[in-house]
């Protein structure tokens, strides 16, 4: 079903559900990660739920509530700043966040500060990261960090956000003590790199930038012993001022060891760079729809 602008309204809509139920599990999961690890054990690692945190030592009143209190505001102010579809996803899941900390059973699964800021810096980070693959935030410290660069402009928008999470931790270890500082300070860095996996991919892949004198060679073995492509590159020696042959090659990590046998024994004095592909879409890969074919049927649509 496509509308007059061309925009397939089926598609859109079954992406827009997936986006919210995303939100969904994302809210859930960051607030298991409180209620069973962080809470019990006081522990603040960062942001506007790390201020409530402090701020119910004081008060009768649920972290989750505390964390809407604090966020309306600052959406308020700063919705106009990132957009308005991306502002109400990011209430959204800010709502959803607060009432599942509040509703949640806070219950200690570990027993240890240690392992607590471990689990739940994972649990928290993974939690995240859904949300933001979602398109959208569970808190104002984002928003709040744009407001602050347009003032600050000097300042960049991630040095803007440590410094926010920075403090938060700092005002936590005054509270609880340091010890819990310092364990806030390890859930928040375990936290950061598995958001950091969860929204850049575990699709891993390998990039191979090979420059060689014998292209044509090592095509036709890529194509016959691992059934790859590869993508042919316009270059030329800076010095000699001649074409070379240049090819640029993603597979998977499986597969590395035999392409670097073909160049080695095809071309020794091939010139080789090797990087890391957090995730790789498209042909061969997992698709921009999230499927992924296999060999034998791309071979027969292809035919």
């Amino acid at each position: 079903m496509v509308n007059l602008s061309g925009i397939d309204i089926k598609k859109e809509g079954r992406q827009l559900i997936a986006d919210y139920l995303l939100i969904l599990l994302g809210t859930l999961i960051t607030a298991f990660s409180f209620t069973a690890f962080f809470l019990p054990h006081d522990l603040a690692p960062g942001g506007v739920t790390g201020i409530a945190t402090i701020i119910s030592n004081y008060l009768p009143l649920g972290v989750g509530f505390l964390s809407f209190l604090i966020n309306v505001p600052l959406f308020v102010l700063g919705w106009r700043s990132v957009g308005w579809r991306f502002a109400l996803r990011s209430f959204v899941a800010m709502m959803l966040l607060s009432l599942f900390i509040d509703v949640l059973p806070s219950t200690d699964l570990t027993g240890d500060a240690l392992l607590a800021a471990v689990f739940g810096g994972v649990l928290l980070g993974v939690g995240l990261g859904l949300v933001v693959r979602a398109g959208a935030t569970t808190g104002g410290t984002d928003m709040a960090a744009k407001l602050i660069h347009r003032r600050l402009s000097f300042a960049s928008i991630p040095a803007i956000l440590l410094a926010v999470d920075a403090s938060v931790v700092l005002a936590a270890a005054m509270v609880f003590g340091m010890e819990a500082g310092f364990y806030a300070l390890i859930a928040l860095f375990v936290s950061s790199k598995a958001m950091d996996a969860v929204i850049k991919g575990f699709n891993t892949a390998m990039q191979f930038l090979i420059i060689t004198s014998r292209p044509e060679e090592i095509v036709h073995r890529i194509h016959t012993e691992l059934d790859r492509g590869c993508t042919r590159l316009e270059a030329r020696g800076t010095y000699s001022g001649e074409p070379v042959g240049a090819l640029l090659c993603v597979l998977s990590r499986m597969e590395a060891a035999g392409l670097k046998k073909i160049v080695a024994e095809t071309d020794p004095n091939a010139f080789v760079t090797v990087s890391d592909v957090h995730e790789a879409l498209g042909e061969g890969f997992t698709g921009m729809d999230g499927e992924n074919r296999d060999r034998s049927t791309r071979r027969a649509e292809r035919k």
